[in-house]
């Protein structure tokens, strides 16, 4: 057999996993000796967003927000690039690279405002920030494994990325560029002019047609591919954003449609998934109700599947007897009930499920024993729980 006079040199693609992994194991161990293990508190949910230039990303980041129920601020790589701790590195005469924008990345997610969920804009953009990132959700599993049995559980919650791309096409995106840029002009002329307002950036993109072609054709052969490479791994979202803006809003709201086997803890969703689930959870409370559920079931799991118990045994028969109304009224005595959390468990179960409950808390004194001699009545306390549960009924036509 023939052998090559002179072996091909190790693949790009092999080197660049391995910076990868020696650029992050160095930026992770800095953060560990910085912040301490235990303090790793990473987002819950990270929503990735890419886009195509023209393509509507920051019109959509707010829209993308408001339907996760997101109040933190998004995270723009661009802008951590000019934070005062970057324009420090560059001030030195060094460059802000993979290694730095991990770096830089890493701190500003442990960021409280954080905790729960944020959009994240600009990561990854290369081969290495994308290996990156599958390091990144690997410690976060790990660390998850590590404290899911201490007090700091819940600050290691089963992390959920999600990979957006919004797409449109070259000629689409070159043609959305050069309008911005004629908007803008027309926009700057008339705040120079009357003093009012704030002037906008003007890009040299959107004045140029070739460096418009130029800009999408760096984006769809590095950004798109990297993001692309992440279908396989993470939840992926492409969105044709080609549409017009109330089309491609509605195809991000059933892209982003909650889904409670991908956002609750595991051993939660397995406790809950024979409980029917109802058409729509209310929004603006769900990343709370995400995190009481998967409290219940690291720190109190015995109390959370007596309750569990209850709604699928005692209460589902009932509720699907009275489908057509979509309300039902039961009534129970058991002793659970004595404890208030398990009446606050059964609510948020029932919230989760997509049902309105509410409990009211009847007490009754019993005669139970009548002493003749005294004419004393000895009296029991009877506590009856009246659950009352709405949902949406059927839509059956009535004649």
């Amino acid at each position: 057999m023939d052998h090559p006079a002179n072996p091909p040199a190790t693949a790009p693609a092999d080197l660049e996993i391995k910076d990868a992994h020696l650029i992050f194991h160095r930026v992770w161990r800095d953060l560990e000796m910085e912040v301490g293990r235990e303090n790793l508190h990473f987002p819950k949910e990270l929503i990735l967003l890419g886009g195509a230039p023209g393509a509507g990303k920051g019109t959509n980041t707010d829209f993308i927000r408001k339907v996760r129920g997101i109040t933190a601020r998004p995270i723009v790589i661009s802008e951590l690039l000019d934070s005062p701790e970057a324009r420090k590195i560059k001030a030195g005469g060094g460059m802000v690279g993979d290694e730095e924008v991990l770096r830089l990345l890493l701190r500003e997610l442990l960021k409280p405002e954080f905790r729960d969920s944020t959009v994240l804009d600009g990561f990854p953009r290369t081969k290495v920030q994308v290996e990156c990132l599958k390091m990144l959700y690997d410690q976060m599993i790990q660390l998850r494994r590590e404290f899911s049995h201490t007090p700091e559980a819940h600050h290691f919650r089963q992390p959920t990325f999600h990979i957006m791309v919004l797409f449109v096409d070259e000629a689409e995106s070159i043609a959305r560029q050069l309008k911005r840029g004629r908007e803008t002009l027309e926009h700057n002329a008339e705040v120079r002019q009357s003093g009012v307002g704030e002037l906008w950036e003007e890009r040299a993109t959107d004045f140029d047609p070739e460096l418009a072609r130029n800009r999408y054709r760096t984006f769809k052969e590095k950004t798109y591919d990297a993001l692309v490479s992440l279908k396989q791994i993470f939840h992926y979202h492409f969105i044709n954003a080609q549409a017009p803006i109330d089309v491609v809003q509605r195809n991000i709201i059933r892209e982003l449609e909650y889904q409670s086997s991908l956002e609750l803890d595991p051993r939660t969703y397995d406790a809950l998934r024979h409980i029917p689930l109802a058409a729509e959870i209310v929004q603006n409370a769900r990343q709370e109700l995400v995190n009481r559920l998967d409290g219940y079931q690291v720190e109190q799991p015995g109390l959370f599947k007596s309750v569990v118990d209850f709604i699928q045994e005692k209460t589902m028969p009932i509720i699907k007897r009275y489908a057509v109304s979509g309300r039902a009224m039961i009534n129970t005595e058991d002793p659970l009930f004595e404890n208030p959390q398990a009446l606050a468990m059964l609510i948020d179960v029932f919230s989760e499920r997509g049902f309105k409950a509410s409990v009211d808390i009847h007490q009754q004194e019993i005669p139970e024993r009548f002493d003749p001699a005294t004419g004393l009545i000895e009296t029991r306390k009877k506590r009856v729980y009246r659950i009352m549960i709405l949902f949406t009924g059927s839509t059956i036509r009535r004649g």
